[in-house]
């Protein structure tokens, strides 16, 4: 099964709030997920961004691919780095 990393939107019309899901490539975007690993607030000044790191980096490491905004999103919070950091070291 392949897995993303990808948003899933919870917001109001005009008020973005995604969470941060891990999903089957082939579900819809707002449809069924595996896991919540952390949300996004673009609304905020500046934006919010919580993740949780150990699951994030667990899925990478099983093979989860992110998408364009999920990669920039675990960038920013730092998990990229690590993940390769960790990739380095086996």
């Amino acid at each position: 099964m392949a897995t993303k990393i990808r948003l899933k939107r919870i917001g109001a019309k005009k008020n973005p709030f995604y969470r941060v899901v891990v999903a089957d490539a082939r579900s819809p975007r707002d449809g069924r997920f595996i896991e919540e690993i952390g949300y996004y607030d673009p609304s905020t000044s500046p934006a919010t961004v919580k993740l949780d790191e150990d699951k994030a980096l667990q899925w990478l490491a099983n093979g989860a691919r992110p998408t364009e905004t999920a990669r920039s999103l675990l960038k920013q919070a730092g998990v990229m780095a690590k993940y390769h950091e960790a990739r380095k070291t086996r």
